[in-house]
């Protein structure tokens, strides 16, 4: 498994959005949380890809594919499922 395929939808979507270039106050505001909630979710992915930076998570995204991530936000089958409860039933980004 890559380290890419260990993160939840949240934390994919949140890559992306520092890849693009947002900070913490509008990567919340896009996806509809607070900034803390933010922080933890960026925690959690230096931790699953072994970055220690914004920027080095924003290399680690154009390295793996960049934009293609805001493609992948889709929900994955249960085999490659990794997200808690909290994120099933709060992700925004599924379809109804």
């Amino acid at each position: 498994m890559q380290p890419r395929e260990r993160l939840t939808t949240k934390e994919l979507q949140v890559a992306g959005l520092v890849w693009e270039g947002l900070t913490n106050r509008e990567i919340a505001r896009a996806i509809g949380t607070t900034e803390q909630v933010v922080k933890n979710y960026l925690r959690n992915t230096f931790d699953k890809l072994g970055v220690w930076s914004r920027l080095e998570l924003a290399i680690y995204v154009a390295g793996h594919g960049g934009a293609r991530w805001q493609n992948d936000l889709a929900p994955r089958s249960d085999s490659n499922e990794n997200r808690d409860n909290d994120d099933l039933s709060n992700d925004v980004t599924r379809s109804a």
